[in-house]
């Protein structure tokens, strides 16, 4: 999944030969998971359709301040669009167009657009060599900068003269490449390494039963892409579920057992920041697993059951620079229970959840959970959805870091 994904993105488009090429660009963002919306000039409009962009885009495209061909006359609220946007690109930027920005001209949609863009703003220069050469180009270029747009440069190759040399669009690939890594370098957790664990164990008793619980995975699913989509790369270690994620930062090692779910935690935690344990293992496992499937043979049936290893506090006795993060479910006496496990592992926080809470606990899309630090500060929070949760969740582990 790209850093890209349910981003809006408002593309600018100008009237060069290279709007021809917004197409793909366009194809590309929707292809990254992102919202995409279209604003042009008059004047692109000759080289590339609105009709083109909107069916790709799937929303309507914006060029004048007003749709003259509704009867109703609706004005398009340029400040709307450009509050809207995560991110504004304009590709590709013409010389005219360029010149205009950078002196605060605002004679079209687009460029009453980008005066109200509070997003990150991009230009994608396209033009012929001379143009490109030209010192009122350059000084364009470094007015807009200034300004704190950012400038993806222009490739070198044949140009629409014939001439063959520096201003042609940078490749729609290269433009959303660029995008990418720009924004994945100001994420807060970039450079991070966190490692997630989730979902249950399952501790077989023979080939076809199993001792396990009703953990869905969701809450540390939910904590991988929050994490990720920071920046962070994710090692998530999940037991048996049916969740599932797609995240180019994100690599999913499946376990079944608790043993297994040990050996793998251990494996990945020495080369961690951060290291997140909401899974629910399995206190206990069957001392023997029968070799064969035990049949039906008497009224009563005993197993004999020896403890799992305490993944989470061994992690707490080995850690030296990591943050370490654990999870209590709990049913009764929840604070005091929970600063116990806070202190006797060694924990940085622990993230509390009581099956007494209607909406919290497994198998709902809700959780209601508190924050207890390792100096004991207690943080109420509210019934959220899971994924709010998971956000809340790495705000307080980059308060606390950043403390």
């Amino acid at each position: 999944m790209s850093i890209l994904k349910d981003k809006n993105i408002l593309l600018g488009i100008t009237a060069g030969i290279a709007a021809y090429k917004s197409a793909s660009l366009v194809r590309l963002f929707i292809k990254a998971g992102a919202n995409v919306k279209v604003v042009m000039t008059p004047a692109s409009k000759d080289f590339i359709t609105p009709l083109t962009l909107s069916t790709l885009s799937k929303n309507p495209v914006y060029s004048s301040f007003v749709d003259e061909e509704d009867d109703n006359q609706v004005w398009n609220n340029h400040v709307d669009l450009g509050l809207w946007a995560d991110v504004f690109i304009i590709a590709p930027a013409t010389a005219n167009t360029m010149a205009k920005m950078a002196n605060g001209v605002c004679d079209n949609m687009l460029l009453a657009t980008y005066l109200s863009a509070k997003c990150p703003v991009y230009f994608a220069p396209a033009m012929d060599l001379d143009m490109y050469k030209h010192e009122s180009t350059k000084r364009s270029f470094k007015k807009l900068i200034s300004y704190g747009n950012k400038l993806i440069p222009a490739g070198t190759g044949e140009l629409a003269s014939g001439l063959v040399g520096e201003g042609r669009m940078a490749e729609p690939e290269h433009i959303v490449t660029y995008i990418e890594k720009d924004i994945l370098d100001q994420l807060p957790l970039k450079g991070k390494r966190i490692l997630i664990t989730a979902g249950p164990t399952y501790e077989a008793i023979d080939p076809v039963r199993f001792i396990g619980n009703h953990s869905s995975g969701k809450m540390g699913f939910e904590i991988a892409n929050a994490a990720a989509n920071l920046g962070a790369e994710v090692v998530l270690v999940t037991g048996p579920t049916h969740q599932s994620i797609k995240h180019s930062l994100i690599e999913i090692m499946p376990v079944v057992s608790a043993e297994e779910m040990y050996k793998e935690v251990h494996k990945h935690f020495k080369s961690s920041d951060i290291a997140i344990l909401s899974s629910a293992v399995a206190d206990y496992r069957p001392k023997t697993v029968a070799s064969q499937k035990i049949k039906k043979k008497n009224s009563t049936f005993s197993i004999e059951l020896e403890k799992t290893k305490d993944i989470l506090k061994s992690l707490g006795e080995i850690k030296t620079s990591q943050f370490l993060v654990g999870f209590a479910l709990e049913t009764n006496n929840e604070l005091e229970h929970a600063k116990g496990k806070l202190k006797s592992k060694n924990l940085d926080l622990i993230v509390l959840n009581s099956l007494q809470d209607k909406g919290a606990g497994f198998g709902v899309s809700t959780n209601k959970v508190t924050f207890i630090t390792s100096s004991e500060e207690v943080i109420e929070n509210k019934l959220k959805s899971k994924a709010a949760v998971a956000q809340d969740l790495i705000q307080q582990i980059l308060k606390q870091l950043h403390a």
